[in-house]
Formats: structure tokens, C-alpha cells, sequence
């Protein structure tokens, strides 16, 4: 029987953020304890990495199973509330994407949360293969007026505009929970279901489940420049887990719990609150810090319990997982850059070389990761880290070996040949420089 697939992504989550990945209690108690049992009741990867350090590159990656650099989109880092009404930046509907797929292959498909592939009428989670969406079309939006950026209200059903009154992330999880609940009788009959749980938490602003008051002072700017502390970005990861949880207990009472395979990551590496430790930088970066996230997948009937892989992949491998366990097809027309990791669910002692390649135009960096061995460049600076002895990239080791140093430029100069340049007018949109905070 065809599993049913949640696919479930924070935003902006560091690394060790997590009880389960070396995170500490906040004031109020564990920040954690359903992901983390999640983690213990199935598979933890500790080397895992997203396609990129900033969320729209990275969903075009999850959707479209393919290096996000093959679309114009792709290559904004990321797109912005200015792109709205643009015919170019965002995933074209004609692309096939991973629910698109599953949906041929009989599944049902739903995206509840945040999409930031383009806006409509061009683009729309609808228009690229899921039956159903709620949630905003914006990269961010104030949890409690669900307005964006630009003050556009951004909270929808479908694309219909829903005013809904109620902090984002409990609206997203009880969404989630009703999902369930409506698809379980289907699901228990043999029709899948396939959930893109994809939360706005812990990004901007700084406002938990208590802070309804803050929406009108952040209003003219969501960055939140001058509010939040470590403890309100812990209590907000905490809201996200206790959603999980509900959406968890649900299962469970539907009797979908043993045959679900529920994958948690980030988008990205951790931003101003989050706790990256022992990896160095951040969002926007390809440092550790930026890009490597936590991966945990729970299949009772399929993944060993307790387990962990130090298996390297990236986002679109997990979304080209999830399309073979689906019986999908990619499409012969897009091949897709993505590797299942399905055997390595099966048997977490199992690995394989999975080489990695990043590139940004933001401070001109590029990344390969190839075994313990990862190449850098950054502001024309290059370096040769061996991460699994230095996951901190503090010993550059570029002078000790030459030859592995060229041999890694040489193969990530390859790479690069095989995916479209970078346009010059591509939008790098940090929000905050050096000016508001020190330099991490």
C-alpha cells in the first residue's frame, strides 16, 4: 500500500534548534519534545543540507526535484514582495513538480502553509499540482494581521482571500489536523494523501502565540529589527512542535500513524535567535551555518526506530524520495537532479557518495560538498575544509592540498557549466546588514 507522505518544513531553523540535535531547554522547558520524538521513533540525518541558504531557491528545489538554477526564479535569492504581478519569477505552471507527480501516481495533495513561488494569476500552488492550498503566497507575513511586507493581506484558501483571526502557526497546524481528519476514511480505503506542511515559524517577526500586540508596531517593517530574544524565537519553535504534535495525535487516532512517512527540515540554515552550533554562519550564507539542517523521517511500518544516517543529501533528494515511495514517475522531459534516499530509510547503515553543489550570487560564493571534503569560495576567497573533522570550516586546509583544492574547483567549474548563469539582475534581498547588527 502506497504510504501516505507529510512533507513538513520550518523556516529559518538552525541547526541545533532542536532538543534532538544538541538544542537546550528553554526557561519554560524542552523546546521541542514531539519533533524530538519524531527523531527517536525513526531517523535522524546529521549531515544533511538544504538547496540553498534562503527559502525561495530551496522550494523551487523541493517542488520541481532539480537544481533550483534551472528556472529564472530560482536564482533570486529570494523572490520578494516586488515580484508581485511578475510573469517570470515564480514556478511555471507547464514545470512538473513533486505533488503534480504524486497526484498522477493517485494521491491527494495539499499545501498548507507557505508557497513563495510566484503569485497569481501566473503562478499558484494550484496551478503546480496540489488539489488543495492555505496558507500565503508571500515569503513572510505578520502571524496575527497575515499581512506581508508590503501591507498586501496575504492569507488565503485556494486563492481566494481568508480572513481568518488567529496566530499563523496554530492556524496552520489546526489545518493540518482537519486535513487529516477529512482525508483518513480515503486513506484508509487506499487513497493517499500527500501534505506539504510548510510553517512560516520561526522566521520574522518575533511574535508568539502571547503577542498580538506587536503586529501594529512591526507593520512598517516585518523584519523586527529591534524586538526579539532567544526566548521568544525558542517559545515560537515550541508553537510550530506543539502543532506537530497535534497533527501527530491525529494520525494516530485516524489509525494512518504506521503507514505515514513524515519528513521535518528548514528551508535554511538558522537567522538572528537560532542556535547553529557547532557550524559557523547562517541564512544567505554557504557556510555550514546556512546550509546544513536537520532532516528526521518517521515511517513506523518502513524506518528502524532510533536511528541516524550521516548520509549526504539535500532537499530535492527528499523530494525525489518521497516521489519513488509515492510510485511516481519524473517527467522524461525535466530529468530530474535529485537522488532517492529511499534504501537508506530502509537501511540507515547504508551510504553512498552523494556529491553536493551550491552557488550564490550573494558575496559570489560557490560550495561542492564531496565525501568529508568541502570546497568555498566566498568574496573571491577560497578554501578547503575537511567538515567532518572541522564542521566549524575553522582549518582551511587550501595550502596543505593543492591538488584536492584544484581538483574540487575543476569539478564544481563543471558543474556549474551544466546550469544557466546567474543574470546580472538577479535580486539579493538581505533586509538588515551590518548597520543594524554586528557581522556573525
Amino acid at each position: 500500500m502506497q504510504p501516505n507522505l507529510i512533507f513538513i518544513v520550518a523556516d529559518d531553523l538552525g541547526y541545533a534548534d532542536l532538543g534532538c540535535y544538541g538544542g537546550r531547554p528553554a526557561g519554560f522547558g524542552p523546546v521541542s519534545p514531539h519533533i524530538d520524538a519524531l527523531a527517536a521513533g525513526g531517523l535522524r540525518f546529521t549531515e544533511g543540507y538544504s538547496n540553498s541558504p534562503v527559502c525561495s531557491p530551496t522550494r523551487f528545489a523541493l517542488m520541481t526535484m532539480r537544481y533550483q538554477y534551472r528556472l529564472r526564479g530560482g536564482m533570486e535569492e529570494p523572490i520578494n514582495s516586488r515580484s508581485k504581478g511578475s510573469p517570470t519569477l515564480g514556478l511555471p505552471p507547464a514545470m512538473p513538480t513533486l505533488p503534480s507527480l504524486l497526484r498522477e501516481a493517485g494521491y491527494a495533495t495539499a499545501l498548507i502553509g507557505k508557497w513563495h513561488l510566484g503569485y497569481p494569476p501566473a503562478f499558484g500552488p494550484q496551478r503546480s499540482g496540489y488539489d488543495d492550498f492555505y496558507g500565503i503566497m508571500a515569503g513572510g507575513v505578520d502571524y496575527f494581521s497575515h499581512c506581508s511586507g508590503k501591507g498586501d493581506h496575504d492569507l488565503y484558501e485556494n486563492e481566494s482571500e481568508r480572513h481568518d483571526v488567529g496566530y499563523l502557526t496554530d492556524l496552520l497546524s489546526r489545518r493540518a489536523v482537519d486535513h487529516v481528519k477529512a482525508r483518513a476514511a480515503a486513506a484508509r480505503d487506499g487513497k493517499p494523501f500527500f501534505l506539504s506542511l510548510h510553517y512560516t515559524a520561526p522566521h520574522w517577526p518575533w511574535e508568539t502565540r502571547d503577542d498580538a500586540h506587536l503586529a501594529a508596531e512591526v507593520a512598517g517593517n516585518l523584519f523586527h529589527l529591534d524586538g526579539g530574544d532567544v526566548e521568544t524565537y525558542r517559545r515560537m519553535v515550541h508553537h510550530m512542535d506543539e502543532g506537530i504534535g497535534w497533527l501527530v495525535a491525529a494520525l494516530r487516532e485516524e489509525g494512518l500513524l504506521e503507514n505515514t512517512l513524515i519528513v521535518f527540515t528548514s528551508d535554511n540554515g538558522g537567522e538572528r535567535f537560532s542556535d547553529n552550533w557547532p557550524l559557523v554562519g547562517g541564512k544567505m550564507d554557504l557556510t555550514e551555518g546556512g546550509i546544513r539542517v536537520p532532516w528526521i523521517a518517521h515511517w513506523p511500518a518502513a524506518i528502524p526506530a532510533g536511528t541516524t544516517s550521516a548520509q549526504h543529501c539535500m532537499s530535492m533528494d527528499w523530494s525525489a524520495t518521497l516521489l519513488e515511495l509515492g510510485g511516481g514517475m519524473p517527467h522524461p522531459n525535466y530529468p530530474i537532479d535529485g537522488v532517492s534516499l529511499a534504501a537508506v530509510l530502509r537501511n540507515p547503515g547504508q551510504t553512498f557518495e552523494r556529491p553536493l553543489y551550491w552557488r550564490m550570487h550573494h558575496r559570489h560564493q560557490r560550495a561542492l560538498r564531496r565525501g568529508d571534503w568541502k570546497y568555498l569560495q566566498v568574496d573571491g576567497n577560497e578554501y578547503l575544509f575537511n567538515v567532518r573533522q572541522d564542521a566549524r570550516e575553522r582549518a582551511n586546509l587550501a595550502h596543505k592540498h593543492p591538488e584536492l583544492l584544484e581538483t574540487l574547483r575543476a569539478d564544481w567549474l563543471a558543474w556549474e557549466a551544466t546550469v544557466p548563469a546567474i543574470p546580472e539582475d538577479a535580486a539579493v534581498s538581505l533586509g538588515y546588514s551590518v548597520k543594524d547588527m554586528p557581522q556573525r
